[in-house]
């Protein structure tokens, strides 16, 4: 069972990739640009999405989930901790969805604890998903330094955080629900959902420790 958790849909992040580009990528920005990228500097890019992701648990899920953004970020971490939220919170957007499907479904069914389960994990999704929307506003809004901006990206921490441990918490609630197919399912797709929320929080950190230092 430990083996059928992991397996899970790489095909579904394709779908969530090309969500984000209608987030901000800079405060004082309002449209990405759409020139060619010069190939010297495409391929730097790219390697600075390489980079960054090796700071993280799941770096080749990081590195396939944003190097299409490449361009977009421009070796910026405060850039490339935002487009990380974004990819996060539409991929939670799409949990939710799902788990909002199955538990139409389980209401119909005949396990009761099933239904409780997916009931559960809706809520803590639709909790993560106020979270990510929270940490992205307040990224799109940063301004000042110091202090100051050690308050707001505390809050982006707190928010991210939360975010995971209400996705984790999901998962936990499947325990006493016998085996099958949609337990299999539903906790396969959570934890591919986690790693991409636990790839954000780390490249959040990560810029929070590149601007306020030690």
């Amino acid at each position: 069972m430990k083996n059928l958790r992991l397996f899970s849909c790489h095909t579904i992040l394709f779908f969530l990739l090309h969500q984000v580009p209608a987030f901000g990528y800079s405060t004082n920005t309002a449209a990405v640009p759409t020139a060619g990228p010069n190939p010297n500097t495409a391929a730097d890019d790219t390697s600075y999405i390489r980079t960054s992701c090796g700071t993280t648990l799941y770096p080749e899920l990081c590195y396939k989930s944003l190097a299409g953004y490449s361009n977009a970020v421009q070796q910026d971490p405060a850039r490339l901790a935002r487009v990380a939220v974004g990819v996060s919170l539409s991929r939670a957007k799409r949990m939710a969805a799902y788990v909002s499907n199955l538990s139409r479904e389980a209401d119909y069914g005949a396990d009761h604890r099933a239904a409780a389960a997916i009931h559960d994990c809706f809520s803590l999704f639709g909790d993560a998903i106020d979270q990510m929307r929270d940490s992205l506003k307040q990224m799109r809004r940063l301004s000042g330094s110091g202090e100051a901006l050690r308050f707001q990206m505390s809050n982006v921490q707190t928010w991210m955080s939360a975010a995971l441990t209400n996705e984790d918490t999901c998962t936990d609630g499947f325990e006493d629900v016998p085996d099958g197919p949609m337990k299999v399912d539903v906790c396969s797709r959570v934890v591919k959902t986690k790693e991409v929320t636990s790839n954000a929080l780390a490249l959040v950190n990560s810029f929070v420790a590149k601007v306020m230092g030690p």
